[in-house]
């Protein structure tokens, strides 16, 4: 069964000096300020960008396909939690972004973690079309 998600964004002003604000539509959950500074300076300010929501999608999608991996194999996962760094280079794009999970499943080795996590990150939906950023990293950590 396909789903389509929608956003929208209304858009005032040019690039720099403008603003705008991006609305979740399908869930409805709400209307968020985007700016160009919330984009390139180190402090957002408020504000969100494309690239912390592409990060908000990227490590949710990455949670869910790392589970569904897991539990395919037979594993009870206890807790993932995914952070999802994406840089933005002015100029260049997205230049990377960085995975970090840290998760608890009882009786899963090491080996097995580690294979998993880097599958998930292959597999994962976002990470497929994601494929032109020239780095996606993962680091992940098996928690006791």
């Amino acid at each position: 069964m396909a789903a389509t998600r929608t956003a929208q964004t209304h858009w005032e002003g040019n690039l720099l000096q403008g603003a705008g604000q991006v609305t979740l539509k399908s869930s409805g959950l709400g209307t968020y300020d985007v700016s160009w500074p919330a984009r390139t300076d180190e402090e957002a300010n408020g504000k969100t960008s494309p690239e912390e929501l592409i990060a908000a999608a990227h490590s949710a999608c990455y949670s869910m396909a790392f589970s569904h991996g897991l539990a395919g194999a037979g594993h009870t996962v206890e807790s993932l939690d995914t952070q999802a760094d994406v840089t933005f280079q002015p100029g260049e794009g997205i230049t990377g972004i960085k995975l970090t999970v840290q998760a608890k499943v009882p009786g899963l080795s090491e080996e097995d973690f580690q294979a998993a996590a880097e599958t998930a990150k292959a597999n994962c939906p976002v990470s497929q079309a994601l494929k032109a950023v020239p780095s996606i990293t993962l680091e992940a950590t098996l928690l006791p």
